[in-house]
């Protein structure tokens, strides 16, 4: 019966993937099947820490990110936890060898949300984006390596790349949340009062080069892997060309969107491009 728990545990995984974000669940469905469950339950995990620091208004945040991450120890040590969502996670961890330093980095940075709005130096812009987007793709890609340690420490670089490229795109598209919310403001030098076309253009910039460097690495990505990441390339490409061509002060005020049918549409033309190799 532990294994039909184990099964529940990853369907909340899923679940959770599916009602939090349908771009990232279009994505994980190109990848291999046999690789599919490890993905979800990373995302799964990430999502409900992120959720804490950014959604749970009026609950003491603090006494929840550090339940949450005692209890992913207490079950990481135990091989069980009755939180679906650390079981399911826990299991990924022991089966790829996800090692501990991408996890507390991770929860480093959700607990920097928690008493830091402002970003003033590109060195602690760079360091909170590493915690909370570059371990993310480095969690993965032990998944997509399955243990090929080389293949791992050669595209460790590039797997770092397009998690930072995919944070700056989440960091413009959600401007308008960040700073009237939540109060925060990512980009060091840039004033979001006053948030000009200058800025952006300098944001964008910065995240064209990302995608430059990680396309490289998404090209040499386990075959199991490569279709479902280039998937999640091409929508966030998308993103950033609708927010490149949105005026500045209306990405401050509303959040920017790609539409579903938008999205179906671009999912499909990317599997004609990767299918005709003209990526």
């Amino acid at each position: 019966m532990k294994d039909l728990f184990d099964e529940v545990s990853h369907k909340c995984s899923v679940l959770v993937t599916k009602n939090y974000s349908t771009s990232f669940s279009l994505a994980v469905k190109m990848l291999a099947p046999s690789i599919r469950e490890a993905i979800y339950s990373i995302y799964g995990f990430v999502r409900f820490a992120d959720e804490i620091v950014d959604s749970f208004h009026g609950f003491d945040k603090e006494t929840l990110i550090n339940e949450f991450e005692n209890d992913y120890y207490k079950a990481q040590k135990a091989g069980i936890s009755l939180n679906p969502i650390l079981n399911s996670f826990q299991h990924t961890v022991k089966k790829y060898n996800i090692t501990d330093d991408l996890i507390q980095s991770f929860l480093k940075s959700m607990k920097m949300d928690l008493v830091k709005s402002d970003y003033h130096s590109k060195q602690e812009y760079d360091d909170y984006i590493y915690g909370s987007a570059d371990v993310v793709g480095l969690m993965c890609l032990k998944v997509f390596v399955k243990g090929d340690d080389q293949k791992y420490e050669e595209l460790k670089a590039e797997a770092m790349r397009l998690g930072s490229a995919f944070q700056k795109v989440n960091f413009l598209r959600d401007l308008k949340d960040d700073n009237l919310v939540l109060n925060r403001n990512y980009f060091p030098g840039v004033d979001l009062k006053s948030f000009n076309e200058s800025s952006k253009a300098m944001i964008i910039k910065e995240i064209e080069e990302d995608f430059r460097v990680a396309l490289q690495g998404i090209k040499k990505l386990p075959l199991e892997a490569e279709f479902g990441v280039y998937t999640a390339y091409v929508y966030y490409k998308k993103l950033l060309r609708k927010l490149e061509n949105t005026p500045s002060h209306k990405i401050g005020t509303e959040r920017i969107r790609v539409s579903n049918y938008a999205k179906g549409l671009l999912f499909a033309n990317s599997f004609v491009s990767y299918k005709l190799k003209l990526v």
